[in-house]
């Protein structure tokens, strides 16, 4: 297990089903509502989201980002600065 999967998430946003840009986009209103220090963990599987969209979105904000691939769907984790 990596160091931001072993945390307890604040939030844990299901968007199972959900292709390209919606993801993302609710990735980033529910990241708009933590407080800083805050671990978002996000059930994805969209591949372009949960391998390009919303990694490359958490590289710009400077947050940290950890991705756990599961048979079928990745489990993402997103640290608010």
């Amino acid at each position: 297990m990596g160091e931001l999967s072993s945390m307890t998430p604040a939030e844990t946003l299901d968007v199972l089903g959900r292709v390209c840009p919606y993801p993302l986009v609710l990735t980033k209103k529910a990241l708009e509502k933590l407080p800083g220090g805050s671990v978002l963990k996000i059930l994805c599987d969209a591949p372009a989201s949960a391998e390009d969209s919303i990694p490359r979105f958490a590289d710009k904000q400077k947050y940290k980002f950890e991705s756990v691939k599961h048979e079928g769907h990745w489990e993402l984790y997103i640290q608010k600065s």
